[in-house]
């Protein structure tokens, strides 16, 4: 029997630098998921991927376990395999002279930088990729003439060039104009048509479009709201998860925060300033 979830966590605690940054975890993500995992800065969202990555490890107890493809050992060259994950770092890896097309390419021998022996059929399926994506255009562009969204669609095509079963984005949206970030969500939520599925990150409600399936709300290393995002966003759980006072708008597919108040930051003044 086929296990449908490709990751399990049950009542782990990682820490970081002495400090614990996932508490107590029950999490289950099924293979036919796309979810979106959404919290303030700090709330432990970036340390939830590096446990999936094997970068950090949870502290084991009678009561806890971890699997991530239906095996608590984990083979780390299977794992990259099978999870590509895109992060803001990886910018600063690239050599800025480096075409779209060899950047992709690069994918596929895990480096990020040019390939001298590539083979035709490393050619057709950058070529077949980049097509699928309708990012043909930037094919001989170097990457530091692409604009901030198109760099960031370059890397997620680079993450796709070997199939990964489960595409992790960090946020995908973080420091973008409106314009880029509209380019970014429009071309993540084609790639639906693929059958990657996409574990997204953000501190941002405006990634949240109609491809999720899921939501999940992280605060403090804790979920605090999970289910179906007509369940899960309302103004209730933003107020909680960000402690500011909004009111929350779909409109068309895409949601709007409102701010309401700013009481809670003169209660917060006025808190520091007694002790």
């Amino acid at each position: 029997m086929v296990n449908k979830f490709w990751f399990e966590a049950k009542k782990i605690n990682c820490f970081k630098n002495g400090y614990r940054v996932i508490k107590n975890l029950d999490l289950k993500i099924a293979n036919s998921e796309n979810v979106i995992l959404i919290g303030p800065n700090g709330s432990g969202k970036s340390s939830l991927i590096e446990v999936i990555n094997r970068n950090i490890y949870p502290v084991m107890a009678n009561e806890s376990s971890l699997k991530i493809f239906n095996n608590e050992l984990i083979d780390l060259w299977e794992l990259r395999k099978r999870i590509s994950t895109v992060n803001n770092d990886i910018k600063n890896r690239i050599n800025p002279n480096l075409p779209v097309f060899d950047l992709i390419l690069s994918g596929l021998y895990g480096k990020y930088g040019y390939i001298s022996n590539k083979s035709e059929r490393d050619h057709y399926k950058v070529e077949s990729l980049m097509e699928n994506m309708n990012i043909s255009s930037l094919s001989k562009k170097c990457f530091s003439y692409l604009s901030e969204g198109e760099k960031q669609i370059s890397l997620i095509a680079r993450a796709l060039i070997n199939k990964p079963n489960i595409l992790i984005l960090d946020e995908p949206i973080a420091n973008l104009d409106y314009k880029s970030k509209f380019f970014v969500i429009d071309k993540i939520n084609e790639l639906i048509k693929s059958n990657t599925k996409i574990f997204c990150v953000t501190h941002d409600i405006s990634m949240i479009t109609k491809i999720y399936d899921r939501v999940i709300m992280l605060k403090e290393g804790v979920v605090i709201a999970d289910g179906n995002q007509k369940k899960i966003i309302n103004s209730k759980n933003l107020n909680k998860l960000y402690g500011i006072d909004v009111e929350v708008i779909e409109n068309n597919g895409f949601w709007i925060i409102k701010r309401l108040s700013n009481d809670n930051y003169k209660n917060s003044d006025s808190n520091s300033s007694k002790n």
